[in-house]
């Protein structure tokens, strides 16, 4: 979807109306993330949330939440090391708590909040230093795999590819980091992909979104965009040795 398409969708977009029947038991049984309980939380105190992205309309109300807390905070609107309760974000939302909560299970459960009893999920703060703990670990498991897939696989196969490679720069001149992580978690599980493992599909994308990180520039996602098309260049002319260093910097730069 384009930029232009996007803002007109985000613009007229809201989450539909909930069953308050099945929200009042849900709510009445509360909820927990890792042995705590998380119902109640206070909202006094807290920084006022921006209301400028409503919620994408989605099948699964849980989902359409999910997914604009993520937004959020690629886009810098939930902040490292603050706190945020789910009735301060079902109200930002129109929803009531019990879908936030739900989806801060996942977000808890994929390491990017954690929970404050009694008050909400913090996000949590990633360091110089565990970004880079995580750019190896991606690079440990992806690049033997690009390797054996660009000794395997035929040029026509990377050249389909294009596409996602070209979508990834154009995500990555928005300047918008949420675009551009779909775009280039689109193209790294597409490569992936060729490995005919659905394991290690799974695994990268989790280790993906645990590594972006929620802090940098334009210049700095076009930069990475443009590794993509290099690298595509490279596997379709079968330069082995350009595909090392390629994939191996790539994930030198995410650390």
């Amino acid at each position: 979807m384009n930029q232009r398409a996007h803002a007109a969708s985000a613009e007229t977009a809201r989450v539909p109306a909930q069953s308050r029947s099945e929200e009042t038991a849900r709510e009445a049984a509360g909820y927990a993330v890792g042995g705590a309980a998380v119902r109640g939380e206070h909202t006094h105190g807290e920084r006022p949330i921006p209301q400028s992205r409503p919620v994408v309309q989605r099948a699964s109300v849980r989902g359409q939440i999910l997914d604009a807390l993520r937004t959020a905070l690629m886009g810098g609107e939930l902040l490292p090391g603050e706190v945020y309760s789910a009735p301060a974000l079902g109200e930002r939302f129109g929803v009531s708590a019990t879908p936030v909560r739900e989806a801060m299970q996942q977000l808890a459960l994929e390491g990017t909040v954690e929970v404050v009893p009694n008050r909400g999920f913090r996000v949590v703060e990633r360091g110089a230093r565990e970004l880079a703990e995580l750019a190896e670990v991606r690079a440990l498991i992806e690049v033997p795999v690009m390797m054996r897939l660009a000794r395997s696989v035929p040029a026509e196969r990377w050249a389909a590819l294009r596409p996602l490679a070209e979508e990834s720069v154009r995500a990555a001149a928005t300047g918008c980091r949420a675009t551009y992580a779909e775009a280039d978690r689109a193209f790294h599980r597409a490569v992936l992909g060729l490995a005919g493992n659905a394991q290690l599909v799974r695994i990268a994308e989790d280790l993906h979104r645990r590594a972006v990180p929620l802090r940098g520039g334009r210049a700095d996602l076009m930069s990475d965009a443009g590794e993509h098309a290099a690298l595509l260049e490279a596997l379709v002319e079968g330069e082995l040795d350009r595909v090392r260093a390629l994939v191996a910097g790539h994930f030198a730069d995410a650390g």
